[in-house]
């Protein structure tokens, strides 16, 4: 029998990123995009995770590589078509992640009418933070997250933002794609998102809960 698979360590073996675009009303507007109706939801690669410790690694075509902190929503259990009063069962733990965005390409793609992938895709674009228990936050709608960039405060929300709660992602997403055991949501970003370059040092946190660093590198190939 395989060894148990611990979810203290999801990025290791979970398979899917799921990500919220545009969660937070101040975050659409700094896009001069419109809040939605319904979730927009785009993958990452299970390539793309950083854990604590490792760099980001700023992709040789873009010139705009900009930071996105989220909460992050780890699934303890194998999901399909799950209703909203249901949802937070299927939820194991969190993690803060950062969505590492090549700005200047995804405006490019978002005027061609493309997808995301080559903005959002990345190796490395997705670093997290040490995984936090259910149990160690009693309401993940009321969460104050924070990012800096060399010791400069960047970005600064509240979970309670939220546009679409956790449990109703969950219950969207799951009637689209069954979710499994070690897979992670992206719930979306707070407003202040923005430009970071080579040995730039990011830090950033989930008030009283997390937090965790990260340098900005290029890769070598």
């Amino acid at each position: 029998m395989a060894a148990p698979r611990p979810l203290s360590r999801f990025w290791e073996w979970g398979k899917n990123i799921v990500c919220v675009g545009r969660n937070y009303a101040e975050h659409a507007r700094e896009m001069r995009s419109a809040v939605p109706r319904e979730p927009v939801l785009f993958l990452k690669p299970s390539s793309a995770y950083a854990p604590e410790g490792a760099p980001v690694l700023m992709p040789a075509y873009t010139r705009d590589l900009q930071h996105e902190l989220e909460l992050g929503v780890v699934l303890g259990r194998r999901s399909r078509a799950v209703p909203e009063a249901a949802a937070m069962d299927c939820v194991a733990g969190y993690a803060l992640c950062l969505d590492m965005t090549a700005r200047d390409v995804q405006d490019e793609c978002k005027k061609k009418g493309l997808p995301w992938t080559l903005a959002k895709g990345f190796t490395a674009s997705c670093p997290v933070s040490a995984f936090v228990p259910r149990d160690k936050i009693s309401d993940p709608h009321n969460l104050k997250l924070w990012l800096k960039v060399n010791g400069e405060l960047r970005q600064e929300g509240d979970t309670s933002s939220m546009i679409f709660s956790i449990p109703y992602i969950i219950s969207y997403v799951s009637k689209i794609m069954t979710l499994e055991e070690g897979d992670i949501i992206l719930t979306g970003t707070p407003k202040g998102v923005g430009p970071v370059k080579e040995n730039d040092e990011i830090r950033a946190g989930i008030h009283g809960v997390v937090s965790m660093r990260c340098r900005v590198e290029r890769p070598e190939y």
